[in-house]
């Protein structure tokens, strides 16, 4: 079985094969890669394996999971291929790596959180932690997606008080439908703009290690 998207994995440095380890799957904002979010993460190949996944379609200077048809308003069609795409990525590594299928992570940032936020709702329990940053949840996934349970995913979303790309309200908002949902919810604000600043990367990353604690 060969992936359709590109990607970077990595991985603890002294596998046990016996075992199975849980998986990280990182999903990067508009014009980046995949390269790009591997930084944020540096050190946790040492509790996941590390699955970071390029956007398949081209958008210089990088690459993005969809179009946008205007404010907030992805195109439905793409943004559904995109979401394919990455739920069947998802089918892949559990298939090909010794991945365990009760610890799956979710993390993006901007478009990343976006559909990370989007793949939790399809694919509901199945996930157990979602890092959303800076995203929000577009409206036809709301009112005309098949949302499954989510009542036993945890999720950390933040976003920037001075956010002048997506609004801060947006992420209050993701923050408020999860919750509605029955999902365990931590919402931070941070006195920035449509960035990852290193409290908030601290903030995230114990936040993962905490949860993977948990049953």
């Amino acid at each position: 079985m060969k992936s359709q998207m590109t990607y970077e994995v990595r991985k603890p440095s002294k596998i046990d094969p016996n075992k199975k380890y849980p998986a990280l799957f990182l999903m990067h904002g508009i014009g980046s890669n995949e390269q790009d979010m591997i930084s944020i993460v540096d050190g946790l190949e040492n509790h996941f394996f590390i699955f970071s996944i390029r956007g398949h379609l081209s958008q210089p200077p990088g690459y993005a999971y969809f179009t946008i048809q205007g404010f907030g308003k992805p195109d439905r069609e793409v943004f559904d291929q995109g979401i394919n795409q990455l739920n069947r990525f998802i089918d892949y590594a559990v298939e090909q790596y010794p991945v365990d299928s009760n610890f799956l992570y979710l993390l993006g940032f901007s478009q990343g959180a976006v559909v990370s936020m989007t793949i939790g709702l399809s694919l509901g329990n199945r996930i157990k932690g979602i890092v959303a940053l800076s995203g929000y949840i577009p409206s036809f996934v709301k009112e005309n997606y098949h949302i499954k349970p989510v009542d036993h995913v945890s999720l950390f979303i933040s976003h920037g008080e001075f956010d002048n790309i997506l609004p801060y309200e947006w992420g209050v908002e993701s923050y408020e439908y999860f919750s509605s949902l029955g999902s365990q919810v931590t919402f931070k604000e941070y006195q920035e703009g449509h960035s990852i600043s290193p409290v908030n990367k601290q903030d995230f990353t114990n936040w993962l290690l905490d949860d993977l604690t948990k049953n």
